[in-house]
């Protein structure tokens, strides 16, 4: 077994953003269902079932949607700034174990 140690000097901005817009709809996904089931409940207690479960719905797919947005976004700007900073930096090293 070798081990090789590389350093990434780049990092791709779409692909970081689109890794990160995955990662997004994953966490959206899982605040939807919380916000979605929160609000059903609270529409439920009102008296107002049928409003409580459209607005969970609602809420779902906004959450999935922001996440999405907001994890490409914030990938990008990630790998943006990382790009800026090798200059000053040198990248970050790491150990690859080869077979």
């Amino acid at each position: 077994m070798v081990v090789k140690e590389t350093v990434i000097k780049r990092l791709g901005v779409l692909s970081v953003a689109k890794f990160s817009a995955v990662i997004g709809v994953i966490y959206g996904l899982l605040m939807g269902i919380v916000m979605a089931l929160g609000m059903g409940s609270a529409m439920g207690l009102a008296g107002d079932v049928g409003m409580g479960v459209g607005t969970g719905i609602v809420a779902l797919v906004v959450m999935i949607i922001v996440g999405a947005i907001f994890g490409f976004i914030g990938g990008a700007i990630v790998a943006f700034v990382y790009n800026l900073a090798l200059g000053v930096i040198g990248g970050i090293e790491i150990d690859l174990e080869m077979d």
